[in-house]
């Protein structure tokens, strides 16, 4: 019985990602960003909230600043 617990745990992530805060950002965005930015998290580690967070951060400054530069 403990091994069919451990195999069903070990394939899904602990944390599932939240709905962005920000307008305008959807899922797939923050997702891509937070892959980009935890490629050597990824893909032994599922991301944290705190990661998801930072991640969608991280793009709403780089985008922002993209968009000043323009």
């Amino acid at each position: 019985m403990k091994e069919n617990k451990l195999k069903s745990k070990s394939g899904k992530p602990s944390q599932e990602q939240p709905q962005p805060f920000t307008p305008g950002m959807t899922r797939a965005l923050v997702r891509q960003h937070a892959y980009q930015m935890f490629r050597d998290k990824l893909p032994n580690h599922p991301l944290s909230l705190e990661d998801w967070v930072l991640a969608e951060k991280d793009l709403v400054a780089t985008l922002e600043a993209e968009e000043v530069s323009s």
